[in-house]
This record gives structure tokens, C-alpha cells and sequence, in this order.
């Protein structure tokens, strides 16, 4: 609704994107890169980088906010909707969370009814143009509810379990929920 607030509190607008994550930026070689999602699904799936650029996709407007207490208002995500993917490889009842993997070794994990909201993407794409490798090229998860350590760069595999996984910053005392509107930064 146009009277709700977009900026939660303690957070501040910026204009660019910083350039945050954990590790080295990976390389990308279309030819080898592909996308791995298994764990309680009827039908695993291994995708190329084609395959995944072949699925249907979005631009989805959001806003995105970081537990460092920074927001920038009106990302435009060009990626798939997470429900695609759920949908190619059918989770079973028992799915109720995901576990996303990155290069380089960095984890998150959602409940999976969070990642069927329809403004989650796997996004390729921001503003107009690819996104850059330093923001997540070839795929970034895009989990605009959360805070953006949900949203994590560089994807390669993805999990569906029985329990939540406790992703890489969740591990270290972060919020595992990590509402922004509530301001669940820390455990």
C-alpha cells in the first residue's frame, strides 16, 4: 500500500550497491557452471547455465536491506522466481526448508514457504543489465523480506530438508529469520 512505510527501522537509503560478501569473488565458465537442487524432491535436478536462462523469467521491483542498517529502495531483479525451481523438482511434504549453496563455500537456509513468496528470485540480472560478479553473477538468491544475507551470491546448489540448516552468518549469531521490519539482526 502507498502509507506503508518502505524502510524499516534503523535503516538508512543508499544509492548504489556496496560491495559486501564473504570470500573471493569465483570465476564463471558458462561451458561447466551449473545448478544442483536435490534433498526431499521427486525429481533432482542438475541445470546448465542455458537451462536455467531458459526457464520463464521476471523483473520484480524491491527493495533490499542489509543488516549493516542500509536499504536501497527499488531494485529491479531480471531472474526466475524461486517457485520455478520448486516446481521442476517437486518437493515432497517433508520439505519444509531449503538450504541454498554458494561458490566459495557460503550457505544460507529459509523455510520454504518464505522462498515460494512470489517476489523471491534467482536473479541474473539489476537495474537493466547482468548483475556484475562482485553482486552475484552468474545467480543470486533475492529474498527482499530478509535482511540481505539471505540473499546470497554466487548460487550453485540448492537443498530441500526436513530441518532448517543453519546457514554461514546464522551460524555465527545472526538472526536465523532475519526480519528487517522487526530488526532480528542477531540471535
Amino acid at each position: 500500500m502507498a502509507d506503508e512505510p518502505r524502510l524499516p527501522p534503523g535503516q538508512h537509503v543508499i544509492d548504489e550497491l556496496p560491495v559486501l560478501h564473504v570470500g573471493e569473488v569465483p570465476a564463471f565458465d558458462a561451458e561447466k557452471w551449473d545448478l544442483r537442487i536435490d534433498g526431499e524432491v521427486r525429481h533432482p535436478r542438475r541445470l546448465t547455465y542455458d537451462e536455467v536462462r531458459a526457464l520463464p523469467s521476471v523483473i520484480d521491483t524491491s527493495d533490499f536491506h542489509c543488516v549493516e542498517s542500509w536499504s536501497r529502495l527499488g531494485c529491479a531483479w531480471d531472474g526466475l522466481r524461486f517457485s520455478e525451481i520448486a516446481a521442476l523438482v517437486a518437493p515432497t511434504e517433508r520439505a519444509r526448508f531449503a538450504t541454498v549453496g554458494c561458490d566459495g563455500g557460503y550457505t544460507t537456509s529459509l523455510p520454504r514457504a518464505d522462498l515460494l513468496e512470489p517476489d523471491v528470485l534467482l536473479a541474473w540480472g539489476l537495474d537493466g543489465e547482468l548483475l556484475k560478479p562482485e553482486h552475484g553473477f552468474p545467480l543470486r538468491l533475492v529474498v527482499p523480506q530478509k535482511y540481505a544475507y539471505k540473499s546470497a551470491k554466487w548460487v550453485r546448489w540448492i537443498r530441500f530438508t526436513c530441518e532448517q540448516e543453519l546457514g554461514y552468518w546464522e551460524a555465527r549469531g545472526y538472526s536465523n529469520s532475519a526480519d528487517p521490519w522487526r530488526e532480528e539482526r542477531r540471535a
